[in-house]
C-alpha cells in the first residue's frame, strides 16, 4: 500500500527520522533534521540521468537509471534502506520533490516486504514549510535575553524548555571568539533546524531567545523572525565584571587553541585600533607563553573595556524602550516565572 505524509509541521516538530534518497551533493546543500542520506543514485549516476533527461526525455532517463543500478547494486541499496527502517520504525522516505526517486525506492522496499511512508512533495515541501513557520513569527510571544559578553546568557537560556539557542543551531557562539571546531551548517540546514525548534516551542506561553545580531558567523537569522525579535520585550541579565571575565575564560579561553585565539583577536584589529590591538595582543601572547590564568584574565578585561562593553552599551541603547527588566540570575528567573509563567526545565 502506497502511503504518503503531508503533515509537514508534525514531521518537523516530532523530529521523525527521514531516509533521504537524494544524491549526496543535494543532501549536503540542505538536510532535514534527523535524516540520513542513502541515495538511490550517487552524484555521477544522477548527473548522467539528468543529461539523458535533457537530451531524450523522462522515459529514457528512467530507463538509464534502472540500467545504472543493476540487480546487485539495487539489492545493496535496498538492504541499507531496510536496516535504517528496521532501526527507525517510524521513519519516512523522501527525495527532492517526492517524485520518481522516492516512489521507486518506496516500491523497491515494498517488494522486499518493507513499507515506509513517503513525504508528499519531498524535501522541497519540508523546506517551504520551514519558510512558512518563520512567516508566522509575529504571532508568537518572544522574550529577548540580552546581557554583556560573559554574563552567561547561553547557559541561562539552556536551563529553560521555553527557549531557542540560535548559537547552538548555528554552531557558532556569536562573536569573533565564537567560532567552533565543527563547521557551521549550510543556510538551508540551519533554517530547517531552527524552524523545528520554533515548532517545538509553539504551544508554550512564551519563548526565550538570545539577543543576536542579524548574522551568527556566516549564517543569517531568517528575516521574519529577526524582525519579530526587534519588537519583542527585552530582559537584561547582569553580573559583575569579575564574574564575566572568569566565565569568558572558562568557556572561550581555557581549552582554546592559542593560534585560534590570536586569529580571533586579529579579526577585530581594525575595530580595536592599532594601539589597543597591539596592547591586547602582547598581553595575550604573554599569557599563552606563561600559561597563566591571571594573565589571560588581564587581556580579557582589556578587551571588555575597549571593545565588547562599549559595543554592547551602544547596541542596548537602541533597545532601551523595550527593556522590561534587568537583574542577576535569581532576579531574572523570578521575573520570568511571575510575568510569563515559565520556569527552568
Amino acid at each position: 500500500m502506497v502511503v504518503v505524509r503531508n503533515d509537514y509541521n508534525t514531521i518537523l516538530r516530532a523530529n521523525l527520522p527521514v531516509l533521504d534518497v537524494r544524491a549526496p551533493t543535494e543532501y549536503e546543500r540542505g538536510r532535514i533534521p534527523n535524516s540520513i542520506n542513502l541515495p538511490i543514485l550517487d552524484d555521477s549516476e544522477r548527473s548522467r540521468v539528468g543529461i539523458e533527461y535533457k537530451q531524450k526525455g523522462n522515459e529514457a532517463a528512467v530507463q538509464l537509471g534502472f540500467a545504472l543500478v543493476d540487480e546487485r547494486e539495487k539489492e545493496k541499496r535496498v538492504n541499507s534502506w531496510s536496516r535504517f527502517i528496521d532501526a527507525n520504525p517510524n521513519a519516512l522516505l523522501t527525495c527532492w520533490r517526492g517524485g520518481q526517486r522516492s516512489e521507486i525506492a518506496q516500491r523497491w522496499l515494498a517488494d522486499s516486504g518493507v513499507d515506509v511512508p513517503r513525504i508528499e512533495g519531498g524535501f522541497k515541501a519540508i523546506r517551504q514549510c520551514s519558510l512558512d513557520v518563520f512567516e508566522q513569527s509575529n504571532s508568537r510571544t518572544w522574550i529577548v535575553l540580552a546581557g554583556s559578553t560573559g554574563v552567561g546568557k547561553t547557559q541561562f537560556l539552556n536551563t529553560y524548555r521555553e527557549s531557542i539557542d540560535l548559537e547552538a543551531l548555528a554552531h557558532h557562539r556569536g562573536s569573533a571568539f565564537g567560532q567552533l571546531e565543527s563547521p557551521q551548517p549550510t543556510p538551508v540546514s540551519y533554517e530547517l533546524a531552527l524552524a523545528q525548534c520554533v515548532l517545538q516551542t509553539d504551544q508554550l506561553n512564551a519563548c526565550l531567545i538570545e539577543d543576536e545580531s542579524r548574522t551568527i558567523g556566516r549564517l543569517a537569522i531568517p528575516n521574519p523572525l529577526f524582525v519579530a525579535m526587534q519588537t519583542a520585550p527585552v530582559v537584561v541579565l547582569e553580573s559583575s565584571f569579575e564574574e564575566r571575565i572568569q566565565l569568558t575564560y572558562e568557556h572561550y579561553v581555557r581549552n582554546a587553541d592559542s593560534l585560534n585565539l590570536l586569529n580571533a583577536l586579529k579579526r577585530i584589529q581594525k575595530r580595536l585600533g592599532r594601539e589597543r590591538y597591539t596592547d591586547v595582543k602582547t598581553q595575550l601572547e604573554r599569557a599563552i607563553e606563561q600559561r597563566s590564568e591571571s594573565l589571560h584574565l588581564d587581556w580579557i578585561a582589556s578587551l571588555f573595556k575597549w571593545y565588547y562593553d562599549p559595543m554592547y552599551e551602544y547596541q542596548l541603547n537602541g533597545k532601551l524602550d523595550r527593556v522590561v527588566f534587568r537583574g542577576n540570575v535569581a532576579a531574572v528567573r523570578d521575573y520570568l516565572r511571575h510575568e510569563y509563567q515559565i520556569s527552568t526545565a
